[in-house]
């Protein structure tokens, strides 16, 4: 059996390895990451989306993701679906992913989404 919450802290951080190609913030930040299940054998379940569903890069994204996470010590098998709902939008992003943003781009994405998109 292993410990589940360490184990999740180290997918993560290895999760903050792995960026969009477009977007330069990793996958974890960003958002992309719905679900991240761990059982107490270590079987690794992730439902994940993109920013855009036309992402011609897609399942580049998804078998980095799942060869990144299946490298981490403890675990045992990765899982790893592709979904579309709920539509990924800048709110899931976390406040660390938020403010790489800013100092990528200059402005805030989410005061940006709710006023032109979030109406």
């Amino acid at each position: 059996m292993v410990n589940v919450n360490e184990l999740r802290n180290k997918i993560i951080q290895e999760l903050r390895k792995v960026h969009d190609p477009e977007i330069p913030i990793n996958v974890w930040d960003l958002g992309l990451i719905y679900e991240l299940n761990i059982d107490q054998e270590g079987n690794v379940k992730i439902k994940m989306t993109l920013t855009a569903p036309g992402c011609p890069v897609a399942y580049l994204i998804v078998e980095q993701v799942k060869d990144t996470v299946s490298r981490v010590e403890g675990v045992k098998s990765v899982d790893v679906e592709l979904v579309w709902e709920p539509p990924w939008t800048p709110k899931r992003m976390t406040p660390e992913g938020r403010e790489m943003f800013k100092t990528i781009f200059g402005y805030d994405i989410v005061e940006y989404w709710e006023q032109h998109y979030n109406k």
